[in-house]
């Protein structure tokens, strides 16, 4: 704390010597991150993702490149070793300057969550704050994990973003990746089997695939339940000691599943604004719809040793909110937008 307080007046010092310091710092600091996460990247892909003109993009990188954090080539721009090293060592004067600490510490006492992690930025207007979130559910994934273990992955936009920040681990690659559910009838990227085996491909763990629709009939769901293999996958997926997941937006997970009208108007009248493991949830926390789906129910995912929610922008707060008002909760890791907006909701 005595560090922080110390970290905290010098900053406030130097603010009050160079005014525009802070506004230079977050500029620069949000270039190099967005560098970091996309190189190679060109200059004018670089304007679009920082909200910045080309002209002033092409000053700041070539200040950058002066200070040997940059490099510049035909396919575009990189960070040196130097410059990773400066974006690491800079995480934690940025989260003390830019009170994302005082958020985390601010969550987790309103909501009662064990941890919450906050990465600068807003997902919804900066979707390159996406892989931020998947590095710190992968670091937060290198702490929890236990040798032999098995972690049940969901799908969606934002897992996607975990998937690829995995990289070879000694725990993580004794793991055993396994889908949360079926496919969702999207795109097979964002779908849980595409998650979990790219999950185990970059990390060198193993995985097991789950074969069947993301909606099935009572029948169907009956009929799948009595196949062996099945049965015995399921009950593995089941006993996950780790469940990773994301929040979504009602009306908008819905709709990507290519839910029907009448679906659709169920989820209206009975006001529902979050979604997870198919299960839809409105203000309160209340369950108001459920798919029929062979995977994690909510009952496995309370008995896991750990449940970590990502789930980040602004747009998701009021999502995030209701889902964990359920109960189901853990380690929530989210981004700036979405925990100021979440308080603003509290």
């Amino acid at each position: 704390m005595r560090g922080d307080s110390t970290l905290k007046k010098w900053l406030e010092l130097q603010q009050k010597l160079v005014p525009d310091l802070l506004e230079v710092l977050k500029r620069r600091h949000r270039i190099l991150k967005v560098i970091h996460s996309l190189q190679p990247i060109g200059r004018r892909t670089l304007s679009q993702m920082v909200g910045l003109t080309e002209r002033v993009v092409r000053r700041e990188t070539d200040f950058l490149k002066e200070q040997g954090l940059l490099t510049f080539s035909s396919v575009g721009m990189n960070m040196t070793e130097e410059g990773s090293y400066v974006v690491r060592e800079m995480e934690d004067v940025i989260r003390e300057w830019f009170g994302l600490n005082q958020l985390e510490h601010q969550l987790e006492k309103q909501l009662g969550l064990n941890k919450v992690i906050v990465v600068a930025g807003n997902s919804l207007t900066q979707p390159w704050v996406k892989n931020d979130l998947g590095r710190s559910a992968v670091q937060q994934l290198k702490q929890w994990a236990e040798p032999n273990s098995v972690v049940s992955v969901a799908g969606g936009t934002t897992m996607e973003a975990v998937a690829q920040a995995m990289t070879p681990h000694p725990v993580l690659r004794t793991l055993l990746y396994v889908p949360a559910r079926g496919g969702l009838g999207e795109k097979v990227e964002y779908q849980a089997n595409t998650i979990c085996s790219e999950m185990a491909s970059r990390s060198g763990g193993q995985y097991r695939l789950l074969h069947v629709p993301d909606q099935l009939s009572k029948e169907a769901y009956a009929s799948l339940l009595e196949d062996e293999q099945i049965k015995e996958l399921i009950r593995i997926i089941r006993s996950a000691r780790i469940v990773v997941h994301g929040i979504g937006e009602a009306n908008t997970m819905a709709t990507r599943r290519k839910a029907s009208p009448q679906m659709l108007a169920k989820l209206k009248e009975r006001q529902a604004v979050a979604e997870a493991f198919g299960y839809y949830f409105d203000r309160d926390g209340n369950i108001v719809y459920k798919i029929q789906t062979v995977g994690l129910r909510l009952e496995d995912i309370k008995q896991a040793d750990h449940i970590i929610a990502v789930a980040g922008g602004e747009d998701k707060a009021e999502a995030i909110l209701a889902f964990l008002k359920h109960g189901v909760h853990d380690c929530l890791i989210t981004d700036e937008g979405a925990a100021r907006q979440m308080l603003q909701y509290i």
